[in-house]
């Protein structure tokens, strides 16, 4: 018998994950908070799109309110839970889906930030694992529709990154790899916590950035103030990593030691991260936004405490100061409380 697996919050990417696991013909079930998104799903399937006409289809997927997850006790227990909530909602998920799991079950955090610490205060760390999606752009722009706004990683780009805390690969981190490669190319990691920084760093850079400026993610890489702001950021961001002690990577063609030198002045590596962040803004969709940035704008929380905040928090916790994460992170909280509107205008002076 196949696995039984759900994904706890099944919004962009969760909902664009598991739809295509479904897809495949694996036995999922989708659970979110949102009724409407959860009525559409099972009256008329998860619409599913892309950039081309190939990525676009409707998938017949079980989906399940939170509030029904009760019913879970009379049916045969989990085998895999995906989480994919935002971070701040790592705490009710981990312990709502922990008491449904089979005795061997485990939970595969499918997030943005560090939420496997999180995880494994209720399900203990022999049942965590980590699953990173790097440079996937996704968007929930109605109940039941869900659209990727970037292309396809594939061979040229490896989207999904499985790693267990220990480093050792695993059958089950091999396993999971497998089944979300059913979305785009995956692979098992022996550098979980260096892959995580390393996609925070990324993050951090954008995130928050597109939040307060109100740019699309290729309008504000192809803004020159706002673009150098984000590669200043992104240089913070390394330097709090590489005092943590993690093994950084490369991240969409950008060196960790040449993107920490274009943020500290040197114009050779400058010239270099530009234009590698002007090409990649080229070859988005025009629609592309930032998760935070869809927060915005349908009224949501943003987790950017789990982003420029923490990078900041971490970076006064060792001693290395990232104050310009905390600056960006105070005009996401103005935003928030609406008490700025987004405009590019907000970074000039950081």
């Amino acid at each position: 018998m196949g696995k039984r697996i759900v994904v706890v919050g099944a919004g962009a990417v969760g909902g664009y994950v598991g739809g295509r696991m479904a897809r495949a013909g694996h036995d999922v079930t989708l659970i979110d908070p949102w009724p409407q998104h959860v009525d559409y799903i099972r009256g008329h399937g998860l619409q599913l799109s892309g950039m081309t006409p190939q990525e676009r289809h409707t998938v017949k997927v079980k989906a399940m309110h939170i509030c029904d997850v009760q019913s879970l006790s009379k049916q045969t227990p989990i085998d895999i839970a995906f989480i994919s909530t935002k971070s701040y909602d790592t705490e009710w998920a981990a312990p709502l889906i922990q008491r449904y799991l089979a005795p061997d079950g485990f939970i595969v955090s499918l997030q943005n930030c560090f939420n496997e610490e999180c995880i494994a205060y209720y399900v203990g760390w022999g049942r965590v694992l980590g699953c990173i999606a790097s440079s996937i752009a996704v968007d929930l722009y109605q109940p039941g529709h869900i659209k990727r706004t970037g292309p396809l990683g594939g061979e040229k780009h490896i989207v999904f990154r499985v790693g267990e805390a220990h480093g050792r690969i695993t059958k089950r981190a091999e396993e999971v790899a497998q089944l979300v490669s059913a979305a785009d190319s995956a692979k098992v990691i022996t550098n979980l916590w260096g892959e995580r920084w390393s996609k925070l760093v990324i993050n951090s850079m954008r995130n928050g950035l597109s939040t307060v400026t109100g740019l699309s993610g290729g309008e504000r890489d192809l803004n020159d103030i706002v673009r150098w702001v984000g590669i200043r950021l992104g240089s913070q961001a390394l330097r709090v990593g590489q005092a943590l002690g993690f093994q950084l990577v490369s991240m969409q063609g950008m060196k960790p030691e040449t993107l920490v030198r274009a943020g500290e002045g040197s114009q050779d590596a400058l010239a270099e991260i530009t234009e590698i962040l002007r090409t990649t803004a080229r070859e988005r969709s025009d629609d592309q936004r930032p998760s935070m940035v869809q927060d915005i704008m349908k009224g949501r929380r943003t987790e950017n405490d789990f982003i420029n905040g923490f990078v900041a928090a971490k970076g006064a916790e060792i001693g290395v100061p990232a104050p310009l994460h905390a600056a960006l992170n105070e005009l996401v909280k103005k935003i928030e409380r609406h008490e700025i509107s987004p405009s590019p205008d907000n970074v000039a002076n950081l």
